[in-house]
């Protein structure tokens, strides 16, 4: 049976993958790319080939993660805002499904965030991404300042949520931060 070849765009895509878990396991600064490369079943060589630098991967990682946090609270807004429903609350409950279900993508913005004083592209990658999302969660909710400021420290609060896996958790330390809904998008 002859072998089939991957193209460079396939095994750029199966890196990403595999560099995911490790990534927001270890850190943007802790993970070996020779951990990454094994995990992917190519070479240190081959791998920085398709990523010249571990900054490059990481980049395509943080931008992979701030494209999918884009397109959950977009689609969720977009469809609110069709069916004639508020807007800001649908992006938030979009925001904590994907926290909720995807724990690597949370991890892995929480090392991004703190990795952006030592690598200032990936610090113009999140400002990039950040500024879309506001971009967006402005034209699509038509709120001002006040309440687009509220919306993204509400959603910095989810992350630490998250991080600290509290949504179930009945004590009133957390049923503070989670809110009086208790609920998505809190």
């Amino acid at each position: 049976m002859p072998r089939t070849l991957s193209t460079a765009d396939a095994r750029r895509e199966a890196l990403l993958e595999a560099a995911l878990p490790l990534f927001a396991e270890r850190g943007l600064t802790g993970t070996p790319t020779l951990a990454v490369a094994k995990a992917s079943g190519i070479s240190q060589a081959y791998l920085f080939r398709l990523f010249p630098t571990k900054a490059d991967l990481a980049i395509a990682l943080v931008e992979r993660m701030n494209d999918r946090m884009y397109e959950a609270m977009a689609g969720a807004g977009q469809a609110a805002k069709a069916a004639g429903e508020e807007v800001i609350p649908a992006m938030g409950e979009a925001y904590v499904r994907l926290l909720q279900e995807d724990r690597d993508l949370l991890l892995l913005n929480l090392h991004a965030y703190a990795a952006c004083p030592q690598f200032p592209a990936l610090r113009d990658t999140m400002r990039a991404g950040f500024a879309r999302m506001q971009e967006m969660v402005a034209e699509l909710s038509g709120a001002d300042p006040l309440e687009l400021r509220r919306f993204f420290a509400q959603g910095m609060l989810l992350n630490v949520v998250a991080a600290l896996d509290i949504w179930e958790l009945e004590e009133p330390w957390a049923q503070t931060l989670l809110g009086p809904d208790d609920g998505p998008g809190c």
